[in-house]
């Protein structure tokens, strides 16, 4: 497996902040962000329910470009696959 680093948010300080990777091998993004609050996780669960092995995460949206670069990464790498 080969796990890409994509980006860490700009504006955090280094430590303890959203990051973005690409796992070529799997063919998956592999997302670290802030964790939901309850609040937004009932939002969310309208569209239906949370299942335990999953989570829901936020990204700032000044990470737009990170998310792009990811995408360009996961489109070149499944050729590969």
């Amino acid at each position: 497996m080969t796990l890409h680093f994509i980006a860490k948010d700009p504006e955090t300080n280094g430590d303890h902040c959203p990051t973005i990777w690409f796992d070529d091998e799997a063919q998956e993004f592999v997302i670290q962000g802030w964790k939901a609050g309850a609040e937004l996780e009932a939002k969310c669960r309208k569209a239906g329910p949370i299942p335990d092995t999953e989570a829901v995460v936020r990204l700032p949206a000044r990470m737009a470009d990170a998310l792009k670069e990811a995408l360009n990464v996961a489109a070149g790498t499944a050729a590969v696959r």
